[in-house]
């Protein structure tokens, strides 16, 4: 027998192999374009919740600049609208009619006197999955901040306030409280450049002083899950201080060697924790 004659095959053979290969290619080439088409709709599919920070008292929502380039270039919506800094309940009730014009599911940061205002606006919003401290408030029912600071050591913040008054709409006069420009590297942000503190003092947002002493009706953080970013060089809310209210709040906490002015020195690591409330929230 011709063993060459028997594996050599004929022209009817290989157009036959060749009708299989080529089905074969094309059910193969089909399914992993379904597979493609099918994952490509699923990312789609998961839009990325906006977010939303709130400043707090001293500064304005440029502090968030850091923070905002690294969220955009992430792919993710984000807006920082102006804190009013007159009280808590007016802020929070701006925030809230702000809130509502946001459409889709949201992530809520706020640093320093803006985690008050989250915890009183977010409240009974279904929009709002989470809730981001950063180096914030997060007060209780009826809890004001100055008593909250009464319970902790005294930080260095309190000394370096300049008090100015100004005239009320109704009649009266009100208290608004700057930090000191001498005092506010040092106290407020000592681990960013100078030339930026400098900029930063000259331009600083005051802050009404009746915010310590209002008490809130909402604590948001009690129904909506919470993040929370420690910042332990802090010189304006004592770290022990903001490590009580995560603990209360059941936050997810993260702890980073950083002054108060956390979003403008390390906005690397703001950005990761509210990353990580995003993707915890909208999976």
């Amino acid at each position: 027998m011709n063993l060459k004659s028997v594996f050599r095959p004929t022209r009817k053979h290989a157009a036959a192999l060749g009708v299989v290969a080529g089905v074969a290619t094309l059910a193969l080439t089909t399914t992993a374009g379904a597979a493609g088409t099918a994952q490509a709709e699923h990312h789609q599919s998961v839009k990325k919740p906006t977010v939303v920070l709130v400043h707090g008292a001293f500064v304005d929502a440029s502090s968030w600049n850091g923070v905002i380039k690294r969220l955009q270039h992430d792919g993710y919506p984000v807006v920082a609208p102006a804190n009013p800094l007159r009280g808590l309940a007016s802020d929070a009730e701006y925030l809230n009619s702000y809130l509502e014009s946001v459409k889709g599911p949201i992530v809520l940061a706020g640093h320093s006197y803006g985690g008050s205002v989250i915890s009183q606006a977010a409240a009974g919003n279904p929009n709002v999955k989470a809730l981001v401290y950063i180096a914030a408030f997060a007060q209780d029912k009826g809890e004001t901040v100055a008593e909250l600071n009464s319970k902790f050591p005294a930080t260095e913040l309190g000394s370096a306030l300049n008090a100015v008054p100004f005239p009320l709409p109704g009649g009266g006069t009100g208290t608004d409280l700057y930090v000191k420009p001498d005092k506010f590297h040092d106290v407020f942000a000592a681990d960013a450049p100078k030339s930026v503190t400098d900029l930063a003092a000259a331009t600083q947002r005051p802050v009404s002083a009746s915010v310590f002493d209002e008490k809130p009706t909402e604590a948001a953080w009690k129904t909506i899950p919470s993040w929370d970013l420690i910042t332990t060089q802090d010189k304006a809310i004592a770290p022990d201080e903001q490590r009580f209210m995560a603990r209360r709040a059941h936050a997810h906490t993260v702890e980073v060697k950083s002054s108060h002015a956390v979003p403008v020195s390390h906005p690397g690591a703001v950005t990761r924790i509210i990353e990580q409330a995003a993707h915890a929230s909208t999976r």
